[in-house]
C-alpha cells in the first residue's frame, strides 16, 4: 500500500467524520417536525410540497396504519414498474433519442424496470449504447430518486414504531410525505450540488448524441478500419450524482465507475465513495436524535464501522498481496514508481488496487453496486469479501434506510436471543419483543437466503444458464449475481452473460423478494411495536448500548450468514483459493 493509498482513505474518514453528524441532524429536523411546518427549508420546499398533495389528493395531515402504509408503498412501486416498463418497451418511438436506440426486449425491460424501482439498478446491457436520452433522464434517473426515497420513508416508519407508546392505531406516518421529503429537501439537493461538482472535473453532461475525434493513435486506424471515433455523449452527471448519493448504482456508461466519463480523477473517486456512505451513516445519527437516546446511535454505527473496517482490509489483503500464480512465475507485483502493485488484473491504473478494494468494500456494503474496477477479476478471496457483505445484509452502513432497517431487526434477534439466555423478557428499547414480533423477524431473514440459493441452486443445474466457466468459479459466478440481485446491490460478477431470459426473469423476481420481501416483514414489525407501552427499565433489563451488546449484534449477523451461505462457499471462492 502507498502513501498515496493511506491519504486517500484519510482523507476518505476525514471527510464522513465532518460531514455525516450535520447531515445526521439536518435529517431528524425534516422527519422529526410536523407536516405542515417547521421543518428547515419550509420556505423553499413547504409551497412545493403542498402544491404536489393537492395534485395528488393527500391528506398530509392523516397518518397511517402499517398496514395501509405498506400498501401505498406497494401502489407507488407497481405504477413506477409498469411506467418503466412501458418507455423502456416504446423507447425506440419516443423523442430525446439521438442515437436511434431501439426498444428494449420483453423480457429485459422487466429486469430493468424492476431493477430500478426495488434501488437494484442492475445493467445486463451497455447502457450508452441500449438506452435513449430520454429513457436515461425520465425513466433510470426519477427512478435513483424515488426508490431511495421509498428507503428514507421505510425507515422512518420504523423509528416512528419503536417511539411511539401505546398507540392504539399503530400508525406509522403517511408514506407520501415521507416520501414527498426525503426526495425534495434530502436528495434533490444534494445531488444538483453534487452533479455541478462532477461536471466541474470533466464528467459529461449533454443531451448531444456523440462526438467524432480522431484516434490517438494512428496505427489503431489500420486495425479498426477508421481513423475517427465517436465519444457517447448524454445527461451523464445528473445520473451519476443520484446513482452514489441514493445508493442506487446504475451507471450511464457500460464500465460504470471505471469509466473515465464517469469518474475522471482521483477527486470524484474521493467523492463517489463518500457519496455511498455519507447518508447511510447519517441515518443513524438521525435514529439516535429521533428517538433520543444518541447512545443506541453510537452502538449501531460502530458495529456498521467495525464490520466495514474488516471487510475493507479483507480486501485490501487479498488484492495487494497480488496472485500467487504470476509469483511463481516471476512476475514482480510490488508496489513501485511504475506500477500499483498487486492483483492489477481488472483493476484502473488511475486508481490501483487499494482504492479500488475500499470502494468494493463500500459498494457492497451499502446497496450501491457502482464499481470501480470488475470484481470478476479479483483474487478467489478477495471476490468472496464483497459477495460476503452483500450476504450479511448489507449493513455495513447499508443502503438508504433499508441499511439501518436491517441492522435494527438483527439488534431484535439479537436481545431476542440475549433474553433467552438470561431468562429475560427480551426488551429494545422499552419495548417487549415476542414471539409475533419474531415471527417476522423469521419471514425477513429467511427471505433473502431463500432467493439467493434457490434460484442459483437451479441455474447451476440447467444448461439453458450456462455460467460460462466451470469449477468453483463459474459457482462464485452464480453465487454473486444472485448475491448482488437478491440484496438489491446491483455489482456482478461481469463475466457471466445474464442477458438470456432465464437470468432477466430469475433475476427480476430476486430483486422483488429481496426488496419487498423484507419490508413488509419489516412494517409490519414496526406497526406491532408502536402499540406497545414502554416498560420501565430495571435491575434485569438487558443494556442495548454497550459494547457487549454490539459484539452481540455483529455475531448475530455474521453467524447468520456464516451458518446460512457457508456451504455454498466453501464450494465456490473458497475451494478457488485452495487450489491456487
Amino acid at each position: 500500500m502507498s502513501w498515496r493509498d493511506l491519504l486517500e482513505i484519510a482523507a476518505l474518514v476525514v471527510l464522513l467524520a465532518v460531514t455525516v453528524p450535520p447531515l445526521g441532524r439536518y435529517i431528524a429536523a425534516v422527519y422529526g417536525s410536523r407536516a405542515d411546518g417547521t421543518a428547515p427549508g419550509d420556505r423553499v420546499f413547504l409551497p412545493v410540497e403542498r402544491a404536489l398533495y393537492r395534485a395528488m389528493r393527500i391528506d398530509h395531515r392523516r397518518e397511517q396504519r402499517w398496514n395501509a402504509y405498506a400498501m401505498s408503498l406497494l401502489a407507488f412501486s407497481l405504477v413506477s414498474l409498469l411506467g418503466l416498463y412501458a418507455l423502456l418497451r416504446l423507447q425506440g418511438a419516443l423523442p430525446f433519442n439521438p442515437t436511434d436506440r431501439e426498444s428494449v426486449s420483453p423480457t429485459g425491460a422487466f429486469n430493468i424496470a424492476v431493477s430500478f424501482v426495488t434501488n437494484t439498478n442492475w445493467q445486463w446491457y451497455s447502457g450508452e449504447v441500449a438506452m435513449s436520452h430520454l429513457t436515461q433522464m425520465f425513466g433510470l434517473a426519477v427512478q435513483n430518486f424515488v426508490s431511495a426515497g421509498v428507503g428514507f420513508a421505510v425507515v422512518i416508519a420504523i423509528v416512528r414504531g419503536i417511539t411511539r407508546t401505546h398507540d392504539r392505531s399503530r400508525s406509522l406516518g403517511n408514506f407520501w410525505v415521507d416520501l414527498t421529503r426525503g426526495t425534495l429537501r434530502i436528495l434533490l439537493p444534494m445531488s444538483f450540488l453534487f452533479a455541478l461538482v462532477l461536471v466541474s472535473q470533466g464528467v459529461v453532461q449533454n443531451l448531444g448524441g456523440g462526438t467524432s475525434v480522431d484516434l490517438v493513435d494512428p496505427a489503431a486506424a489500420e486495425v479498426v478500419g477508421t481513423d475517427t471515433q465517436t465519444i457517447p455523449g448524454g445527461p451523464v452527471a445528473s445520473q451519476i450524482a443520484i446513482k452514489d448519493l441514493g445508493t442506487n448504482g446504475g451507471g450511464f456508461y457500460n464500465a460504470n465507475s471505471a469509466h473515465p466519463f464517469e469518474n475522471p480523477n482521483g477527486l470524484t473517486n474521493l467523492l463517489a465513495m463518500w457519496s455511498l456512505l455519507a447518508l447511510p451513516f447519517a441515518l443513524v445519527v438521525a435514529f439516535g436524535i429521533l428517538i433520543g437516546d444518541r447512545r443506541q446511535a453510537r452502538l449501531l454505527g460502530s458495529v456498521m464501522v467495525g464490520m466495514l473496517v474488516v471487510m475493507s482490509a479483507w480486501t485490501v489483503m487479498a488484492e495487494t498481496n497480488g496472485n500467487p500464480r504470476l509469483t511463481e512465475l516471476g512476475v514482480d507485483q510490488s508496489v513501485s514508481s511504475l506500477q500499483g502493485g498487486g492483483n492489477m488484473e481488472g483493476k484502473e491504473v488511475r486508481f490501483g488496487t487499494t482504492s479500488c478494494a475500499v470502494y468494493a468494500a463500500a459498494t457492497t456494503g451499502t446497496s450501491n453496486g457502482s464499481v470501480n474496477c470488475m470484481h470478476d477479476s479479483f483474487t478467489p478471496l478477495g471476490g468472496m469479501a464483497p459477495m460476503l457483505s452483500m450476504m450479511f445484509g448489507e449493513v455495513s452502513p447499508g443502503g438508504i434506510g433499508v441499511g439501518l432497517m436491517g441492522l435494527l431487526v438483527n439488534a431484535l434477534l439479537a436481545v431476542f436471543i440475549a433474553g433467552l439466555m438470561i431468562g429475560r423478557t427480551p426488551e429494545y428499547l422499552g419495548k417487549k419483543i415476542q414471539a409475533a414480533e419474531m415471527k417476522l423477524v423469521t419471514l425477513y431473514i429467511l427471505a433473502m437466503p431463500a432467493a439467493l440459493l434457490g434460484f442459483a441452486a437451479v441455474s447451476m443445474t440447467l444448461d439453458s444458464a450456462n455460467t460460462f466457466q466451470p469449477g468453483p468459479h463459474g459457482l462464485s459466478e452464480v453465487l454473486y449475481n444472485y448475491a448482488s440481485a437478491a440484496n438489491n446491490n446491483g455489482s456482478a460478477f461481469a463475466y457471466q452473460g445474464t442477458g438470456t431470459d432465464w437470468y432477466t426473469v430469475t433475476q427480476g423476481i430476486a430483486m422483488l423478494i429481496g426488496r419487498f420481501g423484507l419490508i413488509i416483514p419489516a412494517l409490519a414489525i414496526a406497526g406491532s411495536l408502536a402499540g406497545k407501552p414502554v416498560v420501565p427499565t430495571t435491575s434485569g433489563t438487558l443494556p442495548t448500548h454497550t459494547p457487549l451488546f454490539g459484539a452481540l449484534i455483529a455475531g448475530v449477523v455474521v453467524v447468520a450468514s456464516g451458518l446460512t451461505f457457508f456451504p455454498a462457499l466453501a464450494l465456490g471462492p473458497v475451494l478457488e483459493h485452495l487450489s491456487i
